[in-house]
């Protein structure tokens, strides 16, 4: 199996990761939110609950992209992938303009992580039994 693109995906991912929290570094600094303090400035707050909402996603989106691509298929686990990480993109984007702002983006991501999880879910146990 050819597993480059679910690779590039998974790497991709980890840039989204360094996104969201280089922007709240930035935002911590700019609105003189000092370590380890969770809240503050609005804006902090939202830019910090946008990388929280994103890790929390990711741990559960990376593992389900793989067993997707490695049970399923390579080329729609990344299609979903893909289409997860322009979610998510989407939706911090559109958290740290307004909270909001954001449905759109998670019901994209949100989709796309369903599909992955049951997907990977079903196949494996139809090739259990």
């Amino acid at each position: 199996m050819d597993f480059h693109l679910t690779s590039l995906i998974t790497g991709l991912t980890l840039i989204l990761l360094l996104g969201v929290s280089f922007n709240v570094g930035k935002a911590r600094s700019k609105y003189k939110i000092d370590a380890p303090a969770t809240t503050g400035h609005p804006k902090f707050d939202l830019a910090f609950r946008a990388q929280m909402n994103t890790v929390e996603n990711a741990i559960v989106f990376i593992p389900a992209l793989w067993l997707f691509s490695y049970y399923v298929s390579t080329t729609w686990g990344s299609i979903l992938g893909a289409l997860w990480l322009i979610g998510r993109i989407w939706y911090a984007v559109a958290y740290c303009k307004e909270a909001k702002k954001r449905e759109g983006g998670f019901g994209l991501s949100f989709l796309a992580l369903v599909i992955l999880t049951f997907g990977s879910l079903i196949e494996i146990t139809r090739q259990l039994f």
